[in-house]
């Protein structure tokens, strides 16, 4: 796990690191130059053997200062290096200037006005005569959208066809992206690698169309700087952090020198099925629990589609539990401890049963997904009302917006300035009103608690797993989620962890992915972790 910065945060590290006079600005910009090209050579070592041509793209900022280090350092290596900037010199910040003097001792500094996609030779990686794009127009405080003949310009690479575009590295953050919220402010200039400093950027992990290439982060020598915890974005990583807490969990549930544990002790989770014909759905998210390592499962199925679900199932039980009564006499079992409800439930059933189980007596840890929250939409103050700290809401897109209209409203505005309002600003937001944990599906998922904690679970970049996108992933992520909570896991860690596991199992068992796969993906995700 780790923690991404929005721009402000960045701004406010560097700046205590220069007023502490650990480091000056202009060092910084030399480190963050030599850094990028460091990277590009260690992902590209063809590219260190022989001399290449450049095109470097700078703007008026300190981001543009970055762009001149790295046209001196790669002209010092050999390369052929044109530079373009977009802006006056003369208003260039005092870092940025002293570098656009240094790179004038060396070549010449030409207007973006002249910059021609079209005069851009592109050839093969080894080849000496391919043109390869630095992007150091705009850094993390883009604050506007780019509009007029550099949105232009932009355009006219961005719309090249792959074969025939050049290789480009964005230094810091793709120019047009908008590092907080991923958003574009009018027009991006998608990037082969993203070089960043000191640590991610929200925006580098946000974005619906998703993140190809490469993502690496530069060292520049700024020590660590930690933020109030409620109001920094985490970034789940890797099995480390999503199972410390699955160990930790299991040691305080059976102590350690226990002769044996038994199936109660890791939990008895109850999955909801809907009618006949539509059980599958259920099916999935229960066979994700009991792979995820729940005690018990039952399936509460209605008396109709019994034999449907049991000619389907065998290491899970059947209650019948079709109507509203039957539900709340099988939650009399006080051995459940936690509940899933949505997945193929019918809308028409779903909101009457989502409140027997939340009003209760005693209320369990509960999953709502799919029609448990269609149920309510029109009315979400209802579901509100009744909802508790241990619940998680697991909307897509769709789902968010018939729950939080004024907030997805808010979320799918076209931006007019940065930083612009993010998922991660409107995960919290939904969370802090539904009062419980809110999971925001897509290839960046977002996680956000009621008290402002909010990860990011991003399956984009090396992570990416497209095939995730599969009828039924989000039943087993639902289930998923449903066995962690069973096993004494609060509602933030469970959504966490489900999630992480939900797209290692993926890119474990890869392309050719059905929702089936991938509870049966999870002994291999636990091996290799060495779980």
């Amino acid at each position: 796990m780790t923690e991404l910065l929005t721009a402000a945060q960045m701004r406010a590290i560097e700046m205590a690191a220069i007023e502490a006079g650990e480091v000056t600005g202009l060092e910084l910009m030399e480190r963050a130059g030599r850094g990028v090209v460091e990277a590009v050579f260690e992902e590209w070592p063809e590219l260190a053997a022989t001399s290449h041509r450049a095109v470097v793209l700078c703007g008026p900022g300190n981001n543009g200062g970055d762009g001149f280090v790295v046209a001196r350092l790669l002209k010092e290596w050999g390369w052929e290096v044109e530079v373009f900037l977009y802006g006056d010199p003369e208003k260039l910040p005092p870092d940025a200037r002293v570098n656009y003097e240094r790179w004038g001792s060396l070549g010449e500094t030409k207007s973006v006005a002249e910059f021609d996609a079209k005069d851009v030779v592109v050839g093969s990686i080894d080849d000496a005569g391919h043109t390869w794009i630095f992007d150091a127009l705009f850094g993390t405080g883009l604050a506007r959208v780019i509009q007029g003949d550099l949105a232009e310009k932009i355009g006219a690479l961005r719309t090249m066809q792959l074969g025939e575009r050049p290789g480009i590295i964005a230094i810091d953050v793709p120019s047009g992206v908008c590092s907080d919220s991923g958003k574009t402010l009018g027009v991006s200039l998608p990037a082969e690698m993203v070089a960043t400093f000191h640590q991610a950027k929200q925006g580098h992990h946000l974005g619906q169309d998703g993140k190809t290439g490469v993502l690496t982060v530069v060292d520049i020598g700024l020590k660590p700087r930690w933020f109030n915890p409620l109001k920094t974005t985490r970034l789940l990583g890797h099995g480390e952090y999503a199972f410390v807490d699955w160990v930790l969990c299991d040691k305080e549930r059976t102590p350690k020198n226990a002769p044996a544990s038994h199936k109660f002790s890791h939990g008895h989770a109850l999955v909801l099925t809907g009618n006949p014909g539509h059980t599958g759905a259920a099916r999935l998210a229960a066979r994700g629990a009991l792979r995820i390592g729940v005690g018990l499962l039952t399936l509460g199925v209605p008396g109709a589609a019994q034999l449907e679900a049991a000619a389907q199932v065998t290491a899970i039980m059947l209650k019948r539990a079709g109507t509203e009564e039957e539900v709340a006499s099988v939650l009399a079992d006080t051995r459940m401890n936690a509940v899933c409800l949505g997945p193929g439930l019918g809308v028409e059933r779903a909101r009457g049963l989502v409140e027997v189980v939340l009003g209760g007596v005693e209320p369990r840890p509960t999953v709502l997904d799919a029609d448990a929250l269609t149920a309510f939409a029109g009315e979400p103050e209802a579901l509100f009302r009744i909802l508790h700290e241990e619940c998680v809401l697991t909307p897509h897109g769709g789902e968010f917006a018939r729950l939080f209209p004024d907030i997805a409203e808010q979320l799918n505005a076209t931006p007019t300035k940065g930083p612009a309002y993010s998922k991660v600003d409107a995960t919290r937001a939904a969370a802090k009103r539904a009062g419980c944990v809110v999971l925001f599906k897509g290839p960046d998922t977002v996680i956000a608690a009621p008290d402002g904690r909010c990860s990011i679970n991003s399956a984009q970049y090396e992570r990416a797993a497209p095939w995730l996108a599969t009828a039924g992933s989000g039943d087993v992520l639902a289930g998923f989620i449903t066995g962690l909570l069973a096993r004494g896991f609060s509602a933030m860690q469970a959504a966490e962890t489900g999630a992480w596991l939900h797209v290692e199992c993926a890119r474990a068992f890869g392309p050719g992915l059905i929702a089936e796969d991938l509870p049966e993906a999870l002994p291999g995700v636990f091996r290799d972790l060495g779980v």
